[in-house]
């Protein structure tokens, strides 16, 4: 069943209201979040959901944001997975991000949204195909099941909130984290104007600056070491791959974290606090068993 109109003009406000929220964060520079002591005790960090309704659930209910107005939360990654609608067989996790608008709106200093492949593939109509079957083509599916002949107000509302996602969050003392990283970083180096400058429509192409920021799989020691040097890092965060225990350490530097599936995991970091990768990975936490 369709959704009503008046659902529908709610869901395109919240959208609106989320893409100002990004704009306006306080901690926001450019297109990174800066988290210091100053305004942070401690980041929740998720990666990867893909429709995951269970882990999701368990995010909010762990980060718990209004009972601690100083943890920040950070997610990446959820459309393209998870239930189908019932009629159409289309892809319900339009619905989780509709979700994560509304957590930006209730808690817009707290929520950092980052911008992954996934989303920027919605943002740019760039086709993912997985398993023989367009996602893109099935979460539009699944918002045409839900919106009908409003489908495309309803897109066009969430192309902004899309846009003006924060790409990465920096967290003192020399953590960042990130959907991934470019490849061959050492070789091809990087161009830092992408984490200052507003997203311009050379953002949107593929194999652009930011195309590379967000699809790479270079997990080699030298490649994450090179990263770190040019963004003056010391542990570097991510999702991106999936993983069968949850979580992967590929590097010195580097920890790949997976929150899709029933083996799903965060970690809850302090903010101003030195930490080792193994002191990370230590604090590392399933989803499911809390």
């Amino acid at each position: 069943m369709a959704a009503t109109i008046q659902y529908i003009e709610s869901v395109i406000e919240r959208f609106q209201n989320a893409h100002q929220a990004n704009a306006n964060t306080d901690s926001r520079l450019g297109n990174i979040i800066e988290l210091k002591a100053s305004v942070a005790d401690e980041v929740m960090v998720t990666a990867d959901l893909h429709g995951h309704r269970t882990n999701f659930n368990s995010i909010r209910r762990i980060a718990d944001l209004a009972k601690h107005p100083r943890r920040h939360l950070i997610m990446q990654e959820v459309c393209h997975g998870g239930p189908r609608h019932p009629h159409s067989g289309g892809c319900m996790s339009h619905q989780m991000l509709e979700d994560v608008a509304k957590l930006k709106v209730d808690f817009p200093d707290q929520v950092h949204f980052l911008m992954s492949n996934h989303e920027w593939a919605e943002l740019t109509d760039y086709p993912i195909i997985k398993n023989q079957t367009v996602l893109n083509l099935m979460f539009r599916t699944g918002m045409q099941e839900m919106y009908g002949p409003a489908t495309d107000k309803v897109r066009e509302a969430y192309v902004p909130f899309l846009r003006t996602l924060p790409l990465a969050v920096r967290v003192d003392e020399g953590i960042w984290i990130s959907h991934t990283i470019p490849e061959n970083v050492r070789k091809k180096g990087f161009d830092l104007s992408l984490l200052d400058d507003e997203l311009g429509d050379e953002d949107l192409v593929e194999n652009g600056p930011l195309f590379h920021f967000i699809w790479g799989r270079d997990f080699s020691q030298e490649n994450a070491d090179a990263f770190a040097a040019k963004i003056d890092a010391e542990i570097l965060i991510h999702g991106h791959e999936p993983t069968e225990n949850g979580y992967e350490v590929p590097n010195t530097r580097q920890i790949i974290l997976d929150s899709h599936g029933d083996n799903g995991v965060y970690v809850m970091l302090p903010v101003g606090e030195k930490l080792s990768q193994s002191n990370v990975v230590d604090r590392i936490k399933p989803l499911q068993k809390n």
